[in-house]
């Protein structure tokens, strides 16, 4: 099998390395055992009508387990009626304005009015929203919203029992806490941790057999690029995926069918977190 893999490397021409290293730096979505029990968890909020906060540190994983859950409600439409849009996912802008809430929940269902007053806005968004049969919405960046785009986003879920679900650092947790009203709405919450030892090497195994598949296995669940993986991510999922992303690519670059340990020490100092 190694034999076959090797060969196949031999025969890669620039144009093959060319694309390969672009398809590393694209996005990827690798559906993880901790996504799936994620996507579970949001389907029984979304049933129950039930907001709910999502919090964790940059780099753990929240905005691609969010953006893969709503890819996966797909829109459906019948001819002639309103489309059923069973989520909506918005990155939130800086400093989130009541309008600018308003407006943007609308240009997510494709509506094209979208200039008016606040109350104007404010009845548009409930009749489309109810119109859609929107069951979920999911704000991330959620601690950039203002308090008054908060009190309207409390009044969506209350009155159209929606559920709506805030994506945040911990900062989102003193942001809602600002509002008695607000903060009992969002007490159920999920968190995004740091990955243990034991689940870095079982992603680190994912990631080579997935996502960098190169043509020979680099075995890099072995303690020593363990060791060196653990320093440098100290357990963010979007590091890890950053460096062993990095290193394949300079593998291809360098024509090399496997990721070496040197290889792999240069992108780690490269990218490490911790300062010297």
């Amino acid at each position: 099998m190694t034999k076959q893999r090797s060969s196949a490397a031999a025969s890669l021409d620039s144009t093959d390395i060319n694309e390969r290293i672009r398809q590393l730096g694209r996005r990827r979505i690798l559906e993880l055992p901790q996504m799936l029990d994620f996507h579970l968890w949001l389907d029984g909020k979304r049933l129950a009508r039930q907001s709910c906060r999502v919090v964790g540190e940059s780099r753990t994983g929240k905005t691609i387990s969010c953006d893969t859950y709503y890819l996966r409600c797909k829109v459906t439409q019948i001819p002639g009626e309103a489309p059923h849009i069973p989520v909506l996912y918005w990155h939130c802008p800086e400093s989130l304005s009541v309008s600018r809430l308003f407006t943007g929940l609308l240009e997510l269902t494709h509506y094209q009015a979208t200039r008016g007053r606040i109350p104007e806005l404010r009845e548009r968004v409930y009749q489309v929203l109810g119109s859609c049969q929107v069951e979920m919405i999911i704000l991330d960046e959620a601690q950039r919203v203002s308090a008054q785009a908060l009190s309207e986003i409390r009044d969506i879920s209350d009155i159209l029992e929606i559920a709506v679900v805030l994506v945040g650092t911990d900062r989102l947790n003193t942001v809602i806490q600002r509002d008695d009203q607000v903060k009992y709405r969002f007490l159920s919450a999920y968190r995004f941790s740091h990955l243990g030892s034991e689940d870095l090497r079982e992603m680190t195994a994912l990631w080579e057999e997935h996502i960098l598949q190169l043509p020979e296995p680099s075995n890099l669940a072995n303690e020593k690029a363990q060791s060196l993986l653990s320093q440098a991510t100290r357990g963010y999922i979007g590091v890890l995926d950053q460096i062993l992303c990095e290193a394949a690519i300079r593998t291809l670059q360098m024509g090399k069918p496997r990721i070496t340990l040197p290889t792999l020490r240069q992108v780690v100092k490269e990218c490490s977190l911790i300062t010297r």
